[in-house]
């Protein structure tokens, strides 16, 4: 796959990194764009990468290009994603896949339309880590799952700060990163939520920088979810079963988790990444391409769509009326 990185941020380096330590003849980096030329070209430099673009729409228009990373902010990912795939390129968008399930859903029949692949960039579904967990709870190791909790947070200062909380750019802690805790609650659970209570607490910019979740899920089953960017927080998360508890010390970049039995010792099984964890969503692209495939069936469309619509609902319950705008 001959992939084009739209942005030069550090997801887009971590992206590029990936690209280069997989050793593949399989994948490539073969141009970059950015809204600024001389950016584009720093990073080309730094990445080795032959071509570099002064604007968005020339990295669209390369035709050696097959696929693009879009890794700008989460505003422009729609408008983004639908150049590229109006460009006929395939497309790995990284999450959240749009600020809204509407216009997801209007991504995700265009590249249906266009026989193009398209897939938010959910990293974490992909790790060899969430395989045997899933296992775990579907074979009910350990019996029923009955409670989960997860945290994830940090500090963002100066220009990052406001990036990351304008409202205008997508801003807010829930739906930059508190997407991680609601996705890995998805995955675990199943499913969505029933219901769901909150406490948020709002900065200047009047978007979220702390919330609190309480998530009721189907069969009296229960999560506890705590997004901020404002407060260090380990990304910690823990599964409660009838048998053992199950934590994990990292959920995002998950590559360890410690199972305590109830009656007996405590094991901690680990799945190292090859790389760096964003190896095995290249892989999946590539292999869904090769098949003639528009989607995942590891991280589906539906599956975006049911967290995004969460979010929506979450939102909407705190009046952030500028999300849907």
């Amino acid at each position: 796959m001959k992939w084009g990185i739209m942005a030069t941020g550090n997801i887009a380096a971590k992206f590029a990194r990936t690209i280069h330590e997989m050793y593949s003849s399989e994948e490539t980096l073969v141009a970059v764009g950015s809204r600024d030329a001389e950016r584009a070209a720093r990073f080309a430099k730094e990445h080795d990468i032959p071509k570099a673009y002064g604007s968005y729409e020339e990295l669209a228009a390369d035709p050696e290009v097959d696929a693009v990373y879009i890794a700008t902010p989460n505003n422009l990912h729609f408008e983004n994603a639908m150049l590229c795939l109006k460009a006929g390129k395939h497309v790995l968008c990284e999450k959240p896949f749009t600020t809204n399930a509407a216009d997801a859903q209007i991504l995700y029949r265009e590249a249906d339309e266009r026989g193009l692949f398209v897939m938010e960039a959910f990293w974490i579904r992909f790790l060899p880590l969430y395989e045997k967990l899933l296992a775990i709870i579907a074979d009910k190791e350990y019996g029923e799952l009955f409670h989960a909790r997860c945290d994830y947070g940090f500090i963002a200062q100066g220009t990052r700060r406001e990036r990351k909380f304008k409202s205008e750019l997508g801003g807010g802690a829930l739906l930059d990163i508190g997407i991680y805790n609601l996705g890995f609650l998805y995955m675990i659970m199943g499913s969505l939520p029933d219901s769901f209570t909150s406490e948020v607490h709002l900065n200047e910019y009047g978007t979220d920088a702390f919330s609190a979740l309480q998530l009721h899920f189907p069969e009296g089953r229960t999560a506890h979810s705590v997004q901020s960017i404002g407060l260090l927080m380990e990304r910690q998360a823990a599964l409660y079963f009838e048998r053992a508890t199950i934590y994990l010390p990292d959920f995002q970049g998950a590559y360890a988790m410690t199972v305590k039995p109830v009656e007996s010792e405590a094991v901690t099984l680990q799945c190292a990444p090859e790389v760096n964890g964003f190896e095995y969503e290249v892989r999946e692209v590539t292999n869904c391409v090769r098949n003639g495939r528009t989607h995942s069936d590891i991280w589906r469309p539906e599956d975006s769509m049911a967290v995004l619509s969460l979010l929506d609902e979450i939102r909407r319950s705190w009046d952030m009326r500028f999300s849907f705008e």
